[in-house]
């Protein structure tokens, strides 16, 4: 099963980080793209409970299934990760549904990909601000967090459902998803 190890950190400014990546010889794979991701669950939350996800993503046109398991969350985060792409979301829903699952969390955001062959570092413009995401192997993530004035104590490792969590205690939102029209934040203009 692949092992997927990343990072998150907070961005002020999306411009600039474009800029430093540019300068540091990474290539944008993909233009800003809206992306949709569905969690599921059983009824009695079981998956949440045991750390792991199953989630619908539909970024563009393209459909992905997704299962993560429990990760370690030391200075990056680390879970296995299997990933298949299905032709239909809306029927992969249909049978998730029919298995027993329903929908527990929404989060959408406009993503960009950048990488220089050997990583990534995705850009996403979400409902609660901006957010980067280096992802490869724990040395390289350093590399180029250090590149990008990206100290270790700015690393998150927390899920975009916990980040959801954290700023709905912070603003007072009564939103129960992370998208746009729930917390009443307007799409980011993308280029």
């Amino acid at each position: 099963m692949p092992v997927e190890t990343e990072i998150k950190f907070l961005v002020s400014d999306v411009q600039a980080l474009e800029q430093k990546l540019s300068a540091l010889g990474f290539t944008r794979q993909t233009p800003f793209t809206y992306e949709s991701n569905t969690l599921y669950d059983l009824p009695a939350g079981d998956l949440r409970r045991k750390g792991e996800v199953l989630r619908i993503r539909r970024y563009g046109g393209l459909w992905k299934l997704t299962h993560k398991t429990r990760g370690t969350d030391a200075r990056h985060k680390t879970r296995h990760e299997s990933e298949t792409a299905i032709s239909d979301g809306e029927q992969m829903d249909a049978i998730l549904r029919a298995l027993g699952y329903a929908p527990a969390f929404v989060y959408e955001k406009y993503r960009s990909e950048w990488t220089d062959g050997t990583g990534e570092v995705v850009i996403d413009r979400t409902p609660i601000g901006d957010v980067a995401e280096i992802e490869g192997t724990p040395e390289w993530i350093d590399r180029i967090a250090r590149e990008l004035d990206v100290p270790a104590e700015r690393y998150i490792t927390a899920s975009y459902a916990a980040l959801f969590r954290e700023w709905g205690s912070r603003t007072g939102s009564q939103a129960r998803h992370m998208t746009f029209a729930e917390c009443g934040t307007p799409r980011p203009l993308v280029s």
